[in-house]
């Protein structure tokens, strides 16, 4: 099993990087949290792996951090999560809050997560409230968000918009958040982040 990549950043997306090593690519399905710690393409990146087979399909999920990994592998484990909905519930949530949402049972903040029913939310309280005392999971202070500009979205809004997409929310409304979103920061995680709180 594939545990460990170290290699060139070939293409990088919201929920995809491909990781060139020993001449070969490696696609890698990642959590928004990992894209917006990556370098710039050409550059190395060296990613942690959990190597998910299926009798139809070999998938690699990477992340920058242990911590990431190991919220991950405790996400899978509770029943009706597989690896595609853990990857959304790690980009729905930054992972020290997504750690604390889960320690103090806040169902509400769990199920605001793209494809995160009352139901799965409270399987994920009961099932690992007690499993993630050896991670920290202080929570963020929220970030005020800016006035919403008509015009076109540039580079790291697209960005946004993209994860947002890939998350399953719609077009229209994944726009409007961005748009609303302006203002909360320039850098990537943060105003997904804004935008996926103001996504309805």
């Amino acid at each position: 099993m594939i545990a460990y990549l170290r290699g060139k950043l070939l293409e990088k997306h919201p929920n995809q990087a491909i990781v060139e090593t020993g001449g070969v690519g490696y696609d890698v399905i990642i959590p928004v949290s990992t894209f917006s710690g990556l370098g710039e393409t050409g550059g190395e990146v060296r990613l942690r792996v959990y190597t998910h087979v299926r009798e139809d399909a070999l998938q690699l999920f990477g992340f920058l951090t242990a911590e990431e990994k190991t919220v991950f592998e405790r996400l899978i484990s509770v029943s009706g999560i597989g690896p595609k909905l853990a990857i959304t519930v790690l980009s729905g949530l930054a992972t020290p809050d997504l750690i604390s949402a889960i320690r103090e049972g806040s169902v509400e903040r769990l199920v605001r997560i793209p494809g995160v029913g009352k139901k799965t939310a409270e399987r994920m309280v009961l099932e690992l409230k007690d499993k993630l005392d050896m991670l920290p999971g202080a929570p963020r202070a929220a970030v005020a968000g800016g006035a919403p500009p008509a015009d076109a979205l540039n580079a790291v809004e697209q960005d946004v918009l993209s994860a947002l997409l890939n998350l399953g929310c719609q077009r229209a409304a994944a726009e409007t958040a961005v748009r609303k979103a302006r203002g909360t920061s320039a850098d990537f995680e943060p105003l997904f982040r804004k935008a996926l709180e103001l996504v309805r």
